[in-house]
């Protein structure tokens, strides 16, 4: 699984990477700006980085604020990092539906050049937020065993 995960990262970027130089080049070389290249970049940004936010990154390299975690017991801390993890796992699952409403809505809606549906542009924020609740979830079960110890 994480090789496929990779795997579409890595096609993600490169696609990326690829409409980037397409687009330096149709402007710099041959001063033929194409308007779908800037478009499309900033939707693969977008998948980029919600892709590798919610799949390629693993939760210990995200950034973290963890300057009064490392003063506790490695005890205190695993419990205060599962604590964090639920909370932010709670909130996204109380925005789930709104946020799933919203991109649900934006449907109707399309970008302005390849006319791709705002949904589409948008439904890796979506899956971010699921990710999110999972690993709320998994926290949940971290807590019950550090408690229980």
């Amino acid at each position: 699984m994480k090789k496929l995960a990779d795997a579409i990262g890595l096609v993600l970027f490169a696609s990326l990477f690829s409409v980037f130089v397409l687009q330096i080049a149709a402007r710099f070389a041959f001063n033929r700006p194409l308007p779908w290249t800037d478009e499309l970049a900033v939707v693969l940004y977008l998948w980029v980085i919600l892709w590798a936010a919610a799949i390629m990154v693993p939760e210990r390299e995200h950034v973290a604020f963890d300057l009064l975690t490392n003063l506790l017991s490695p005890h205190a801390q695993r419990i205060t990092t599962a604590l964090g993890t639920l909370t932010v796992g709670a909130l996204a699952a109380w925005a789930l539906p709104a946020t799933w409403d919203y991109v649900r809505f934006m449907a109707r809606e399309g970008t302005p050049v390849l006319g791709l549906p705002f949904m589409a542009v948008f439904m890796p924020f979506v899956f971010l937020m699921l990710v999110l609740v999972w690993r709320g979830l998994k926290a949940v079960r971290v807590l019950f065993e550090e408690i229980t110890r």
